[in-house]
């Protein structure tokens, strides 16, 4: 079994999605499957281009449209919670967002515990009674019928933790604007709710992990999950697929051991030589260490630093040339005028070849303005085009 660093490199993209347009299909059925493949879509709040959510599967589903997200909710395939981060996850493993609302609701995740429990009680009855409500229909300045004064923080907490115990469910978005309704109204008939146990769920973060990334390590796998029970329970589990020949242990990325999933290294093809233009909040680098180590590409979201400190910009999104991370871009939607900014290119392989590279990185960033719904691409800001 071939390992070597292009190997390895070629595995994290072809698990991800990004070695081919065509992974998963096309459309509404392809969302369904890239959600179900990578186990999580994280959400993002970021509007200075087209929010990560929608980013990570245009970039991997042709025909991919925002408005699949709510189409998948509605036909209870899919929906909102938290993996590592808020996140689109696969209906079917809903079981296992059963520990961390059960944790919530008894106190012993430490959330929200500020908030007053009668009104979480006249937030359910109201859904109950009235259906599925947004934080503006009980955050209006008024009072309730029952004669109870709700305003935007009391109220905002509450519908917050009565979604994170998982009372309540996020039914659509409207933007970035959330509609709840019951979660008995929101799941599907004959849902396993069944408490997994602490196996079964290292189980499902393993294999979660092998299957959307191909080669991996333990850091990865139990990303802000702590505590020995599941490090104890994750050891079972790696050494119960190493047995089963599912994977094999290599030799160290960026420092510790990693797994391979034998498998998908077997039947690996080639990369398509194609650029992409990266989100930051993307699952093939959302954990920075791995993507040093395997990609030498060191990343920094520059938007959480002040602004004198920036190097690469506010939004620099990385792009990805075949299997190298080659550079990062910063860039803007200006949807009202429709005119898309690039503020700033900055190119880090010494070796590209500008001729091959810069006719596919200027072909995909038109695509990408126009998923950003300008047709005017801006590129004044920067030399050499």
């Amino acid at each position: 079994m071939n390992t070597t660093l292009s190997h390895l490199r070629r595995l994290a993209l072809s698990r991800q999605g990004l070695a081919s347009q065509r992974s998963f299909g096309a459309g509404l059925p392809g969302t369904r499957r890239a959600i179900e493949h990578l186990g999580y879509v994280q959400i993002d709040t970021l509007a200075v281009v087209e929010r990560a959510h929608h980013h990570v599967l245009w970039n991997r589903v042709p025909g991919y449209d925002p408005a699949h997200l709510n189409r998948l909710t509605a036909k209870k395939h899919i929906f909102e919670y938290w993996f590592h981060a808020a996140a689109y996850l696969p209906m079917r493993d809903y079981r296992f967002a059963l520990p961390r609302m059960a944790s919530i609701r008894s106190g012993e995740a430490r959330y929200l515990t500020d908030v007053d429990p009668r009104l979480m009680n006249e937030i359910m009855a109201r859904v109950r009674s009235e259906g599925a409500l947004r934080i503006r229909d009980i955050d209006s300045g008024t009072k309730s019928a029952n004669g109870s004064w709700w305003n935007w923080g009391p109220g905002r907490r509450a519908l917050d933790k009565l979604f994170m115990q998982g009372d309540l469910m996020v039914r659509e978005r409207n933007g970035m604007e959330k509609v709840y309704d019951l979660a008995e109204r929101c799941l599907p008939e004959g849902i396993d709710l069944s408490m997994p146990s602490q196996e079964e769920y290292a189980a499902y973060l393993f294999d979660t992990t092998r299957r959307a990334h191909g080669v991996f390590t333990l850091a990865q796998v139990l990303h802000l999950r702590r505590g020995k029970p599941i490090r104890e329970a994750m050891r079972a589990v790696v050494e119960d697929r190493i047995a089963a020949g599912v994977v094999k242990r290599i030799d160290a990325v960026g420092g510790s051991p990693a797994f391979v999933d034998v498998e998908a290294l077997e039947a690996l093809s080639r990369v398509r030589r194609r650029v992409q233009i990266v989100s930051p909040f993307d699952n093939a680098l959302i954990h920075r260490d791995r993507l040093s180590a395997l990609f030498g590409f060191d990343y920094r979201l520059e938007c959480y630093v002040p602004a004198p400190k920036r190097i690469f910009g506010y939004f620099c999104l990385p792009v990805l040339f075949g299997q190298k991370f080659v550079g990062r871009i910063d860039c803007k939607a200006h949807r009202a005028e429709g005119r898309f900014e690039v503020l700033s290119l900055h190119i880090e392989d010494p070796a590209l070849d500008m001729d091959r590279f810069l006719p596919a990185f200027l072909a995909e960033l038109q695509r990408f303005a126009e998923f950003n719904g300008c047709m005017e691409l801006d590129v004044d800001s920067v030399r050499g085009f």
